[in-house]
């Protein structure tokens, strides 16, 4: 059962929804609304509430811009 759960952990579901909730708890450290940040970020406002939901199709481009906007670097993590 652990390796299932492993997976699962490591899905891409829910990386998005780990990265949603990470820009989600800045933004809101920053108390900035949804809407500050999307014009900040030049994304629309369903696209922010929908990217900190964890929308796994998120575009990277959008993300990388609402990652900007906070102050916030992406980096990436070997898992294995």
């Amino acid at each position: 059962m652990a390796n299932t759960d492993d997976a699962l952990a490591r899905s891409p579901e829910a990386s998005a929804l780990r990265v949603g909730r990470a820009l989600r708890a800045r933004r809101k450290e920053l108390g900035a609304t949804q809407e500050e940040l999307a014009e900040l970020a030049g994304v629309s406002t369903r696209f922010i509430g929908a990217l900190e939901r964890g929308k796994p199709t998120a575009r990277f481009d959008h993300v990388a811009a609402v990652a900007l906007a906070l102050g916030v670097d992406i980096e990436v993590t070997p898992t294995w």
